[in-house]
C-alpha cells in the first residue's frame, strides 16, 4: 500500500530540500544559487527530474552502477544537477567535479536534514 502525503508534509519536503540546496551551494564550491527562492523552484525542478529522467538513466548506466557498487549513482545525480542547472537561470554549477561533490553533498544534507525534521 502506496502511503498518502497531505499537502502539509509536501510542502515541508519541499522546503527541507532547498535548504539542503542551500546548504550545499554554501559548502561546495562552483556549485552557486542566488537566494532561497532559487532553491526553492531548483528543489521542486529536482523533484520533477528525479521522477521523469532519473528512472530512465539508471536504467541506462545499470552496468556501470554494478560495477561501482552503487557509486555511480552519485553521478546520475550530478547529471540531474547539471540539468537542472542549465534551466534555471540563478543556479549554476561550474564543473563536473562540482556537480559530483554537490551530489554528495546534497545527498549527506538532504538526508540528514529530513531524517532531523520530518
Amino acid at each position: 500500500m502506496v502511503a498518502e502525503m497531505s499537502w502539509l508534509e509536501l510542502l515541508a519536503h519541499w522546503v527541507v530540500s532547498a535548504v539542503a540546496l542551500s546548504l550545499t551551494s554554501a559548502l561546495v564550491p562552483g556549485f552557486k544559487m542566488k537566494g532561497f527562492s532559487t532553491a526553492m523552484v531548483a528543489a521542486l525542478f529536482i523533484a520533477v527530474a528525479n521522477f521523469f529522467v532519473r528512472p530512465f538513466l539508471v536504467f541506462l548506466t545499470f552496468p556501470l552502477t554494478i560495477l561501482t557498487l552503487g557509486f555511480f549513482l552519485f553521478v546520475v545525480d550530478a547529471i540531474i544537477l547539471r540539468l537542472s542547472a542549465a534551466f534555471l537561470k540563478d543556479f549554476e554549477i561550474s564543473g563536473w567535479f562540482s556537480a559530483i561533490i554537490g551530489a554528495i553533498v546534497l545527498s549527506l544534507t538532504g538526508g540528514l536534514l529530513h531524517w532531523l525534521f520530518i
